[in-house]
């Protein structure tokens, strides 16, 4: 009989289990039979709600999570299957999500994804049409379509969120990103790993304070030497190892038996420490060889669990000069959230150009403005005339090129990012909010820039607009625009402001307090 995670995950008596399984390169061999070994013996314990499948983990090409998750569905197990924006345009991802629905696996894990990693003859070309908000409007919108089909069972989505960023404004894009991720349709959410138990518990009081109810699984995971090494060097996006913690690993491991004893009882107690704070469920990563090692974390869960409060001191790593959302004594529920408490200013340019992009947006792009009949009646005389391509050539692209880097889509989107351009500043495009990647405030891709929307931050906090970060949810761009006059087609009516009506109404109908 099929274990079924939604069920188990909205039962509020039921502490969920969830494994996560990575399949290698190979399609056939020791990886896809170590895999499927640990599902049937997962299933057969009977402690593990589901188990889920990554998504060409790093952006490097593994067997894909549809067939992998297919087969172990077949065994009894339930899958969350784990989308990426990262490989596929929207109408491949819209394909994706139909076929995985016809093969009745609709726990979808929807992530912007790791950045491209290398493939066949060299790095993959990074997609990223549509980021993870915008999936789960897409997911919410195909279940409409199946059950007006016939079919009553539709997408369980699910999000992820990283509590453990070091910088105020990388706090603040996570959980604004959290909230419109909610507002458009999640129904279940997974942190990254981190080994901070004050990061684990500002996320619950997040959620309190955005009066958030949706479930959430926190991560655990075996952590090998190896395995730290590569978070600590920041290989795994969104992931943090301490130096303090990587020391300690590196101590404990120099008896290997013991070190892998130690290893495990760090899971169990940070499992323990997650359900004493109010998650509800955990789901572990790192059991790569066989099922053996998760069983015993399963066993010492159940005799510890009781004793979190012991083992709440186990797991204080805080980043150097972290910020944290809350006060240490703020309780479960705070009213005040440290948001804003001490002055952030951006550089005199940041604060320049800010200043003149709102002030022009205000005035040209504002359709309460009094002058809007103007502009459009402008616009409907240049449309298709000489005339815009002059607008084009002669002011719009070299104006913006200047102020923006403009990759001239057509269709801007600086407005939704404090006015700074997504295409061309954000190596994954997103106009819903920071992926989880960023380290510092440093972008994922690039470390040696600051992420966009750490500076989006910047600028709207300055001026007390953060709210901006928050509000409703921003549709795809429209590719059908792509190098022509963004100006023309905002006052003409035909850029995603105005056409994607259907999108944008799926989250101004719930909100977040933020």
């Amino acid at each position: 009989m099929l274990r079924v995670f939604q069920n188990d995950l909205v039962d509020p008596d039921h502490f969920t289990i969830t494994l996560e399984l990575v399949p290698g390169r190979e399609a056939m061999g020791l990886g896809v039979d170590t895999v499927m070994g640990i599902a049937r013996d997962a299933f057969a314990d009977g402690r593990v709600s589901a188990v889920s499948i990554t998504d060409n983990p790093g952006g490097n090409p593994s067997l894909s999570p549809d067939v992998l998750g297919h087969q172990i569905f077949q065994i009894g197990m339930d899958v969350i299957v784990h989308f990426t924006c990262r490989d596929m345009n929207r109408v491949g991802m819209e394909s994706r999500a139909l076929q995985l629905a016809m093969m009745g696996m609709k726990n979808i894990l929807a992530l912007n994804g790791d950045y491209s990693g290398k493939g066949f003859g060299g790095q993959g070309a990074p997609v990223f049409d549509i980021d993870s908000v915008q999936l789960q409007i897409l997911l919410g919108l195909l279940s409409e379509r199946i059950q007006a089909s016939g079919d009553p069972d539709v997408f369980f989505g699910g999000c992820a969120v990283s509590p453990f960023k070091q910088t105020e404004g990388e706090c603040f894009a996570q959980y604004a990103k959290l909230c419109r991720k909610v507002a458009a349709g999640a129904q279940f959410i997974i942190t990254q790993l981190g080994y901070d138990a004050r990061k684990f518990q500002e996320l619950i009081q997040i959620k309190n304070y955005m009066q958030l109810e949706t479930p959430t699984l926190g991560s655990v995971y075996v952590l090998t030497p190896r395995a730290a090494e590569i978070m600590h060097g920041g290989k795994v996006p969104g992931a943090v190892v301490t130096d303090a913690l990587l020391r300690r690993i590196k101590k404990e491991s120099r008896d290997p038996q013991a070190g892998r004893q130690a290893a495990i009882e760090r899971t169990a107690r940070l499992a323990a420490v997650l359900k004493g704070l109010g998650y509800d469920g955990i789901h572990i990563g790192g059991i790569h060889k066989n099922f053996d090692t998760a069983g015993r974390i399963l066993d010492r869960l159940a005799q510890i669990e009781n004793r979190w409060r012991e083992f709440v001191e186990d797991f204080d790593f805080p980043q150097p000069n972290g910020f944290y959302v809350f006060d240490r004594d703020s309780g479960s529920s705070p009213s005040t959230a440290r948001f804003g408490r001490r002055p952030i200013t951006p550089y005199l340019l940041e604060r320049w150009r800010y200043a003149f992009l709102k002030l022009t947006h205000d005035i040209f792009f504002n359709r309460d403005n009094w002058l809007a009949p103007l502009f459009r009646k402008t616009s409907q005389y240049l449309d298709g005339r000489v005339g815009s391509r002059v607008l084009i050539d002669l002011i719009e692209h070299p104006a913006k090129a200047i102020l923006l880097q403009c990759a001239m889509c057509g269709d801007c989107g600086i407005q939704h990012v404090g006015f700074l351009c997504p295409e061309s500043q954000c190596p994954k495009h997103i106009r819903n909010g920071a992926c989880g990647g960023s380290t510092g405030g440093h972008c994922e891709v690039y470390p040696d820039r600051p992420c966009i929307w750490y500076r989006a931050h910047r600028r709207l906090a300055h001026v007390g607009q953060t709210g901006q970060m928050v509000k409703g949810c921003v549709p795809p761009r429209m590719w059908e625009l792509n190098h022509t006059s963004s100006w023309l087609n905002f006052h003409l009516g035909r850029d995603h402001q105005s056409v994607s009506s259907q999108i944008t109404l799926r989250c101004r109908a719930s909100s977040c307090t933020f």
